[in-house]
């Protein structure tokens, strides 16, 4: 498997993601429940797992979950988990999203949530997604989404890539559906909500030095009033941000 800087940068941040508040709430994981709940489905997987909030939400409605990372500790902490839950049907995999080892046609439904911003190529590991989904299947994808807007955007990358070294780029809508098209996929809705990152939380959850701690709250503090106004960024440093959800069927 290729070497993956994600990997070694999350290695020893994997229960802080089994625990974190923002990734175990949110009305997109209820959808995410609502979309499986009573359809029968045998395989699904969770694409890029992390702390496994998805394959929890997920094991109890389908046969088998396939909880896929390219963190090894991750999925460690994810089968902890399931067993804790007492959810005996996860399997975990260590793969990246680029390079998945599953025959075409393996899943009946394939969901990815707050991953892709981590991938080094977006579009090969959308492709793969498309390649192991069946030609009935279903996907839904949820990110963090940039501005369309440049100066918003290079704000936004800046803030992600000191606090995680590991961040690649969040995409814009339109990059998303262009991507989605590409892979192969026909977009069949399209959500979008704003989720308020709490600051002390957010820089704790990926232990964030401190000095790049100190140099995203002079960022903040120096923006225009545009980029205060759109991110809402508070006080303490808290701001919000975009996430879209992209619920799509192989064309």
């Amino acid at each position: 498997m290729t070497d993956s800087y994600a990997a070694r940068y999350y290695g020893d941040r994997a229960q802080d993601y089994v625990v974190s508040t923002v990734h175990g709430q949110g009305s997109d994981l209820d959808r995410i429940e609502h979309l499986v709940a009573g359809k029968d489905l045998r395989r699904v997987l969770d694409l890029g797992c992390g702390g496994g909030h998805v394959t929890y939400r997920l094991a109890p409605h389908v046969e088998e979950v396939v909880a896929c990372d390219v963190t090894a500790p991750m999925l460690e902490a994810v089968t902890q988990e399931a067993a804790r839950q007492g959810l005996d049907n996860v399997t975990t995999l260590q793969a990246p999203a680029e390079e998945l080892p599953f025959e075409a046609g393996t899943f009946d439904a394939a969901f990815c949530r707050f991953t892709t911003h981590h991938w080094s190529d977006a579009l090969a590991g959308l492709r793969e997604a498309r390649r192991v989904l069946a030609p009935s299947g279903m996907a839904l994808f949820i990110d963090v989404t940039a501005p369309s807007l440049a100066l918003l955007d290079s704000w936004l990358q800046s803030m992600e890539l000191l606090r995680d070294i590991s961040h690649v780029r969040n995409y814009s809508s339109a990059e998303w559906t262009a991507f989605l098209g590409q892979a192969g996929f026909t977009l069949e809705a399209f959500q979008t909500h704003r989720l308020r990152m709490d600051f002390a939380s957010w820089v704790a959850r990926t232990k964030t030095p401190t000095e790049r701690v100190v140099a995203i709250r002079s960022l903040q503090q120096a923006a225009p009033e545009e980029v205060k106004h759109y991110f809402g960024i508070e006080p303490d440093g808290s701001f919000m941000i975009d996430v879209g959800s992209f619920q799509v069927a192989p064309l």
